[in-house]
């Protein structure tokens, strides 16, 4: 395992962003078991480039993600490969929490009155994040959520499975090319819990090996080939 360059401890009800480099690793642990990351990605040198849902999902031929699975861009290309997975399920149609629904579900907070113990919204956090780099509501594609497990009943219905639940539990994404990560641990929208949950998560950066000829991700599915090959291009005009 190659050593952490970097660590922070991301509280609950937070947001942040960064820029991570291609070859780098970001290394998510939920600390405490029923954490909810909710992640966005964007490619910094063309802010139109945005992780598109749809295609990570129909070209890998899931409902899920995990190890193994590679998130594409809208251009055709990886953004960022699933190298490591324990918790082995993660959402990836549901959204984030709108200002509506936390209004609906939880006590509101205010940050003058409750401080870091305040109530955020996903949109909110996202929005926050988003303004730091010109991008508005009208940019905000469909998110990850790490460490969430939505599953579907027999009449069809999504449905959140709070026992999936890990302390420990972590996932660590290779990034194939530059990337604006917007991230914040605001709950699952579907996540029925009474009490806002304020789950925090750890991030470690570290240095990726080479991507091999034989790597795993880039093999899992012949789509992920390909995908990999239009990152090839990419590079070899910049």
């Amino acid at each position: 395992m190659n050593e952490s360059l970097y660590t922070t401890l991301l509280p609950g009800s937070a947001h942040w962003s960064l820029r991570v480099r291609r070859g780098m690793q970001l290394r998510f642990t939920d600390q405490e078991g029923g954490a909810n990351l909710s992640v966005l990605m964007y490619n910094p040198e063309m802010l139109l480039e945005r992780y598109n849902a749809p295609d990570s999902l129909k070209g890998q031929h899931t409902f899920k993600l995990s190890k193994g699975h590679c998130l594409y861009s809208d251009m055709g290309r990886v953004f960022a490969s699933i190298v490591e997975d324990d918790f082995g399920w993660h959402d990836t149609v549901c959204g984030t929490l709108s200002e509506k629904t936390l209004k609906e579900k939880y006590a509101v907070r205010s940050y003058q009155d409750c401080h870091n113990q305040w109530t955020l919204s996903g949109e909110h956090s996202f929005l926050t994040e988003l303004a730091k780099y010109g991008l508005t509501e009208r940019d905000m594609a469909a998110n990850l959520n790490l460490f969430s497990r939505v599953t579907t009943d027999d009449d069809g219905n999504l449905v959140f499975d709070a026992s999936a639940a890990t302390p420990g539990a972590s996932i660590t994404l290779r990034f194939e090319m530059d990337t604006l990560v917007i991230l914040h641990t605001c709950p699952h929208p579907l996540n029925p819990s009474e009490e806002y949950p304020m789950k925090p998560v750890q991030i470690e950066m570290r240095k990726s090996d080479p991507v091999a000829d034989d790597d795993y991700c880039k093999n899992f599915r012949p789509e992920n080939g390909r995908a990999f090959e239009n990152n090839r291009l990419y590079h070899l005009g910049l």
